[in-house]
Parts: C-alpha cells; sequence; structure tokens
C-alpha cells in the first residue's frame, strides 16, 4: 500500500483531500500541518521524511497571505521555496512521487489570453517571487515532479472570498467589489479531486499544469454569482484596484489554459458558477 504524505493539512486543499481520501481507501494517508511536520525546520525536514518514508508527496503547504507576505520575506522564502526544495530533493532520492501546488501569481498579469504553462512568468509580488522560486527549485532538484498552478481558491474551509463576501453580504446593504483583476475561481474539492484523478492515472507526466474552474470573470462578478446564488439582498459595485489599494500588487489578469492537464490526464473541470452552488450549499448547512 503506497503512502501518501500530505502537508498543509489543515489548509484548504488538505482539508479537501482530507474529506476525499475516504473514497481512495488503496493508500495510506498522513496528514500533516506545522505541528507534526515543520517545514520551517529545514535542518530537521529530512530526518521527519525519513521517519514517515511516503511513495508519494502532496505538498499543499504555503505562505499564502499575499499581503503579509510583502513584510514577510524570509517566511515566504522559507515554506515558498527553501522547503519546496527539501521535498524535491528528497522525493529525488527516495523514488517518491512528488506533486507541488503553486499559483498564478507567478504571472504579472499583462497577457490578454488565457494563460498556458509555458507562458513567461514575472511575478509582481513577494508571494510570487517566493512561489516561482520554490517552482524552479522543484523541477531543477526533481525533474519527475508535478506542478499545479491555480488560482482565487475558495472552499467550505477556512477563510475566503466566498465565505467573506457571503457573510458581509448579509450585514451590509451595499459592497464595492474590484471588477478589472480577470481570472477564474478554483474550488478546493475540484483540485483536490484533479490531483487524484493524476496520482490513479496509469502515465505519470512530470511537468507543470494548470487548474481553475472553467469560466473567465473579474472578483466583482464572482461576487454576483455569490450574491446570486445566496439570494443576498445586497448593492454590489465595481470598482477598480486602485481604488482599493493593498501592500502586495495584483495580476489583472491571471486566467488559466486547463487545455494540458485535460488531454494528459482526462482531468474533469467543473464550470464555476457549478462548482460554487455546491460549495455554497455545504457552507450555509
Amino acid at each position: 500500500m503506497k503512502k501518501i504524505l500530505v502537508t498543509g493539512a489543515k489548509g484548504q486543499l488538505g482539508s479537501e483531500l482530507q474529506v476525499l481520501a475516504q473514497n481512495y481507501p488503496q493508500f495510506e494517508w498522513v496528514f500533516t500541518d506545522w505541528e507534526e511536520l515543520d517545514l520551517c525546520d529545514l535542518e530537521n525536514l529530512e530526518t521527519q521524511l525519513n521517519q514517515i518514508n511516503p511513495q508519494i508527496i502532496i505538498n499543499c503547504a504555503a505562505h499564502t497571505a499575499v499581503d503579509k507576505a510583502e513584510s514577510e520575506f524570509e517566511l515566504s522564502d522559507v515554506l515558498n521555496h527553501q522547503s519546496v526544495a527539501a521535498l524535491a530533493k528528497w522525493s529525488k532520492a527516495h523514488d517518491c512521487k512528488f506533486i507541488h501546488v503553486s499559483t498564478d501569481y507567478v504571472f504579472d498579469g499583462t497577457a490578454a489570453t488565457a494563460l498556458t504553462e509555458t507562458a513567461p512568468t514575472n511575478p509582481i509580488n513577494v508571494y510570487g517571487v517566493t512561489k516561482l522560486a520554490g517552482e524552479k527549485a522543484c523541477l531543477e532538484l526533481n525533474p519527475n515532479s508535478i506542478i499545479i498552478r491555480t488560482s482565487w481558491v475558495y472552499s467550505s474551509f477556512g477563510n475566503n472570498f466566498v465565505k467573506t463576501m457571503s457573510r458581509l453580504m448579509q450585514e451590509r446593504d451595499s459592497l464595492n467589489v474590484v471588477n478589472d483583476q480577470i481570472g477564474s475561481p478554483t474550488y478546493a474539492a475540484d483540485l483536490a479531486q484533479a490531483i487524484m484523478t493524476i496520482l490513479t492515472h496509469t502515465n505519470w507526466q512530470a511537468g507543470i499544469y494548470n487548474f481553475s474552474n472553467e469560466g473567465e470573470v473579474s472578483w466583482y462578478e464572482f461576487a454576483l454569482a455569490i450574491q446570486e446564488i445566496g439570494g443576498f439582498d445586497c448593492e454590489i459595485s465595481g470598482i477598480p484596484s486602485a481604488a482599493y489599494p493593498t501592500p502586495a500588487k495584483r495580476p489583472q489578469y491571471s486566467l488559466l489554459d486547463k487545455s494540458k492537464i485535460k488531454n494528459t490526464f482526462g482531468v474533469e473541470v467543473p464550470d464555476y458558477k457549478d462548482s460554487l452552488v455546491v460549495c455554497m450549499k455545504i457552507v450555509s448547512g
């Protein structure tokens, strides 16, 4: 029985993998968060990995607080880059399959069409810079790795845009939401399923893959979809990013092209609205 180690198990994706794990009893699952496996403790990481001795690693851990990352470069670099390098190196040495989750923030947002895996990277914030460094280290130290870039992740677990908007729409009469950043949301449960589709596929094809739900929307349009599905009575206005300054710059356009993951592994990519309905049902109980 192959053992799967999942890092960042308390995050949105890690939590969804825990739900999904019961459908895959052919694997032995080990879920760790920082209490069980501290990825910042680089000195002891190898020893801990030797003790767990997985045949597959799914790295969901990251420093994802994009604005905080601007003033926490060191922590971001350890979690998003150096620990990834250590995991990649260990997995290469132990013939362990390695899936690492990355982000659309490796792009600068100046594209006008959906980004393929070979589109030029040029991150514009610390989060993106450290995640790109992690990708490069991963491919250099273990060329047999799979990297999955995703975007705008939400789930019934943790804090995210969907849950925040749902709450605010019930508390307030009106909301302003940025309307000039374009991409596609990702329901973490769908991403978890995509990862398992890859792991149970007969053909392991290393490299970079994109995954998000289908659809091209702004955050404002995403908010309108949340309002419609939730039946919330709140006035929502679209505003430019300039009217809502944040410590970290965001890419203006980061829609991901999913052709490669679909064609290589037969991964199904649901429409963002269909997945949003599923998630909001769970959240509303």
